[in-house]
């Protein structure tokens, strides 16, 4: 192996020639960019935006990912930012949460709550060491298995067209999304390389195509917004409601403990060793001020992707400028409004068909961390109780219709908040099994 190419294993070595760290840097790229802006796209349409403001929505939050994503490459060592191979992005863990506030009171709040739960991570992160002790992987497990059982209804309303869509239901919205799951099953399943790692991005242009033959695609935003654009201070506004932001700051709380765990299976898989205590410190402050700036430009709450964590881990390439190199492509991606403008002319029944494996692969790696443990009857316990009551709960919201809105607002507008408080009460309360 070349010196050129030895960079790439390098954390902190010089930029590969680009022959070299381009397409490594592209792989991280088109491994997270449809997860970044589909959060966007949902819930512009939750909000009823018009077709500039979903357009702002969507690159702002592109660009906020890649400054977030920049933070925690760079950052300054032990105060803020992780320093490791880190990309950040949007996260579908705030997405039922995030339409039951649009829904409820508006977009504006989201930013506001987003803004406490960005301090409540930085102060999370100064005792990041004791955080992890409270969520060992059965917990985590847990949130992560009930987080992705949330988002399936999302998944079966976009499949169905959206709700509101005219055609809502009929059989053109469920051909389009059905193909557009086909095709991203196919290439996950039998691609190999850049294909399989492509596929729910290459699922969608494959159903993006095929549902033009239908009508349902209209570029008209596209040929309508401009060049180039830098972000706006609160473009959407920012306003304060006490249930979203206790809502929003135990998400944060949850979506912390993601982080210590994508940074260790990163210095784990990447580097053959455990993040030190400076890295974890860093990276959750990181994540911290990094939501607090996402608030102030109109960004959706973002966190560290694991998906890029498993390319780091099975390529071993770790050098951080090759990361960096993804974030500036991101950032060119958010300064286009025409770019984020084509992001909108997706049919819904697309985004259905693609999220879907998504939703499920959330959920499924929720699932393996759990079986990770031994399913005694103390853990099984744990685990069933947190989700049904969880998923129950949301499932039927008014059993909290005599309770104060802001309870019902916190533990019905998402299964996580109350999964993740059972999983943690019952991990304390409960006896450790004694071993024969």
């Amino acid at each position: 192996m070349n010196g050129s190419k030895k960079l790439l294993f390098d954390m902190d070595g010089a930029l590969p020639p680009l022959k070299y760290s381009f397409p490594m840097a592209l792989q991280h790229l088109v491994a997270m960019i449809v997860g970044c802006v589909t959060p966007a796209i949902i819930i512009s349409s939750a909000a009823g935006l018009s077709s500039p403001m979903r357009i702002l929505l969507i690159q702002s939050s592109l660009i906020c990912a890649a400054l977030s994503t920049l933070l925690q490459l760079i950052g300054i060592r032990g105060i803020c930012g992780a320093r490791l191979p880190l990309i950040m992005g949007v996260s579908f863990a705030y997405l039922a949460t995030m339409q039951e506030v649009t829904e409820s009171f508006g977009l504006a709040e989201i930013f506001g709550a987003q803004l406490i739960g960005g301090a409540a991570a930085i102060a999370i992160g100064i005792f990041a060491r004791q955080l992890k002790r409270l969520f060992p992987p059965l917990i985590t497990g847990t949130v992560v298995f009930t987080i992705g059982l949330s988002l399936y209804p999302t998944a079966i309303t976009y499949m169905a067209g959206g709700s509101g869509s005219a055609s809502f239901g009929s059989w053109q919205n469920w051909a389009v999304a059905i193909f557009t799951l086909t095709a991203v099953t196919v290439l996950n399943h039998f691609g190999r390389g850049m294909l399989k790692l492509a596929s729910i991005l290459l699922g969608i242009a494959a159903g993006y195509v095929f549902s033009s033959f239908f009508g349902m695609v209209d570029l008209s935003a596209v040929r309508d917004a401009g060049a180039f654009s830098l972000p706006a201070i609160a473009p959407f506004g920012i306003r304060f409601e006490f249930s979203s932001s206790l809502a929003f700051t135990i998400l944060f709380a949850i979506n912390a403990v993601q982080a210590v765990g994508d940074m260790s299976a990163t210095t784990i898989g990447g580097m053959d060793r455990e993040p030190t205590g400076e890295e974890l410190r860093g990276g959750i402050i990181g994540f911290g001020v990094s939501n607090i700036i996402s608030a102030l430009l109109g960004g959706l709450p973002n966190a560290t992707y694991s998906q890029n964590v498993g390319i780091v881990s099975s390529t071993k390439v770790v050098n951080r400028k090759v990361l960096s190199l993804t974030a500036v492509l991101l950032l060119a991606a958010g300064l286009v409004p025409k770019f984020s403008a084509l992001l909108t002319t997706i049919p819904q029944s697309v985004l259905g068909g693609a999220t879907v494996s998504v939703f499920a692969s959330i959920a499924m790696t929720g699932m393996k961390l759990v079986a990770m443990q031994p399913m005694s009857y103390r853990n099984t316990s744990i685990v069933g109780l947190s989700a049904a009551l969880g998923m129950g709960v949301s499932m039927v919201s008014e059993s909290l219709s005599q309770f104060p809105e802001w309870v019902s607002m916190v533990f019905a507008s998402s299964p996580v908040v109350i999964a993740a408080i059972v999983a943690i009460l019952l991990n304390l309360i409960l006896p450790a099994e004694e071993k024969e």
